[in-house]
């Protein structure tokens, strides 16, 4: 939902955050792509949020699942992304009154609308109601506080997702490849020289 793409040089800037986040021992799910496999201790069955409140993880959780879905391939609710995003708010504390409150007004907004907080509500209210949030042709007035949590949250959604495993290969960036299997090849093997193409002009 709302655009989860990344380019190769936004990758590059997320995935040097994400190497401070990798040192973390207490994730159970979420794991740093460029990391050594096997290196550190053994991972907990169960991550411990270390900012959020249960129920607002839960809500973090299902946030970051509508924003980049499983849709056949591992999402964000398979790569751990909510424990990423808990560590990282966890460490910035210039950032946890806006994911807190960001949380507060999505409950407040959804009691509002249909009566419930947002967790209690069926998957096409949700859908609904972040449906505004996402997409400009959709903003409503005085939802802009929502539409800034948004987008916060997004960021660290894709953030969390495209340094792993699963969002590298997705991103398909051959000077990644390293990280995962299957490098590229030269498609010339026939003709390794390259003789058959043009000589550059002098």
């Amino acid at each position: 939902m709302g655009g989860q793409g990344m380019d190769r040089r936004e990758a590059l800037r997320v995935m040097a955050l994400a190497s401070v986040a990798a040192q973390f021992p207490g994730f159970s799910r979420w794991t740093f792509a460029c990391g050594h496999p096997g290196a550190g201790a053994a991972r907990p069955d169960h991550y411990v949020p270390r900012f959020f409140t249960p129920s607002e993880y839960a809500t973090v959780e299902r946030l970051a699942d509508m924003i980049i879905p499983s849709d056949g391939t591992p999402g964000a609710r398979e790569t751990g992304v909510s424990e990423f995003i808990d560590f990282m708010v966890w460490s910035d504390p210039a950032i946890q009154y806006n994911f807190r409150y960001g949380l507060t007004w999505l409950e407040a907004r959804a009691e509002q609308l249909y009566g419930k907080r947002f967790g209690f509500l069926a998957p096409h209210l949700q859908e609904d109601l972040l449906g505004h949030l996402a997409y400009k042709q959709k903003y409503r007035v005085g939802e802009e506080d929502g539409q800034a949590f948004f987008r916060l949250m997004r960021e660290y959604t894709v953030m969390g997702f495209y340094t792993t495993k699963a969002g590298l290969e997705e991103l398909d960036c051959p000077a990644l490849k390293h990280y995962y299997p299957g490098s590229p090849a030269c498609p010339h093997d026939d003709d390794r020289a390259h003789a058959h193409l043009p000589k550059a002009e002098a």
